[in-house]
């Protein structure tokens, strides 16, 4: 049964169709959290973007598609997220064991640019052919070739509603013009959140900001404003109202593999702040599967607020 609170997400998407709300309830309601508003998101394409080695070796189950399948289920994630290849690999066995969503672009690593553009890696309707309840794609603002992903969501965002399914964006500020302490800058990450929304997207990956501003023009309207950025929660909250007020879903991204108190003590402010939850992958699955629930366990207390 959908909660009042869920509903009340849902009623924030009203021009969406119903198979599209029906969807976006079915990754609300999945799992520990289900019912909550919250999600816990299990990703893993890693070993697309790193490479397998740095992706997996930590833990050498995790080579196997299916490892972490289980992971997310084992957990109780909301969903579990993946490029093509991981999803084919199991979609089948695990079918309708957790709402999944197929990531349709990916980059490698093994050319470094300052300006990235992803290769376009999925469609919708291999999508649809697996079953998934939403697609997940990445937006660079920032680089040089940011307006052809805008152009590529607003396509794909348009198809995949069409059939129902809803649109998780990774909006990740990256290129040549702003520099790697900008790229998690308090108004970059707003900014980011900002345009996400704007493309459509009903659920939103941005990482966890710091009191960085990389704009000078934005510098002067913080100060101005007395706009509160000097606490993590501060901060989580202005994402939030950048994204329409707080009526788009928000979720934060881990970051790079760390101590198992470094990452709660970030969850913890993230909840502070009002966030909708995380998505996790490598501080997950490069541990043990035992070690990678409990502290999936424990990021899904925090985030309803029963540790």
């Amino acid at each position: 049964m959908t909660t009042k609170r869920v509903k009340e997400i849902l009623s924030w998407y009203a021009t969406d169709n119903p198979g599209t709300l029906t969807n976006l309830a079915r990754l609300l309601a999945h799992g520990r959290l289900g019912g909550s508003g919250k999600l816990v998101i299990l990703p893993v394409d890693q070993g697309f973007e790193h490479g397998p080695a740095r992706s997996f070796a930590k833990n050498a189950p995790g080579y196997d598609p299916r490892y972490h399948f289980e992971l997310a289920i084992e957990a109780g994630c909301n969903a579990y997220a993946a490029p093509l290849g991981f999803l084919e690999a199991g979609a089948a066995e695990f079918a309708g064991d957790i709402p999944l969503i197929l990531k349709l672009n990916n980059s490698d690593s093994l050319l470094s640019e300052g300006d990235p553009c992803p290769a376009i890696t999925g469609s919708v309707a291999d999508a649809l052919r697996l079953g998934c309840s939403a697609i997940g794609f990445t937006i660079y603002p920032a680089s040089a070739h940011r307006n052809e992903m805008y152009g590529q969501i607003r396509e794909l965002a348009e198809e995949a509603k069409a059939c129902g399914l809803a649109v998780v964006v990774w909006s990740y500020p990256r290129g040549a013009s702003i520099s790697s302490q900008g790229e998690t800058a308090i108004d970059v990450v707003a900014y980011a959140a900002q345009i996400a929304a704007q493309l459509g997207a009903h659920i939103i990956k941005v990482k966890p900001p710091t009191d960085h501003i990389e704009q000078d023009a934005a510098r002067k309207v913080y100060e101005a404003e007395g706009i509160p950025i000097s606490t993590l929660p501060d901060r989580i909250r202005h994402v939030l109202q950048s994204a329409f007020n707080g009526r788009r879903i928000v979720i934060f991204s881990g970051g790079a593999a760390k101590g198992r108190e470094a990452v709660l003590e970030e969850i913890r402010g993230i909840a502070e702040g009002g966030g909708f939850g995380s998505i996790v992958g490598r501080n997950s699955f490069q541990r043990a599967k035992t070690e990678g629930i409990e502290l999936l366990h424990d990021i899904m207390e925090i985030h309803a607020g029963t540790a």
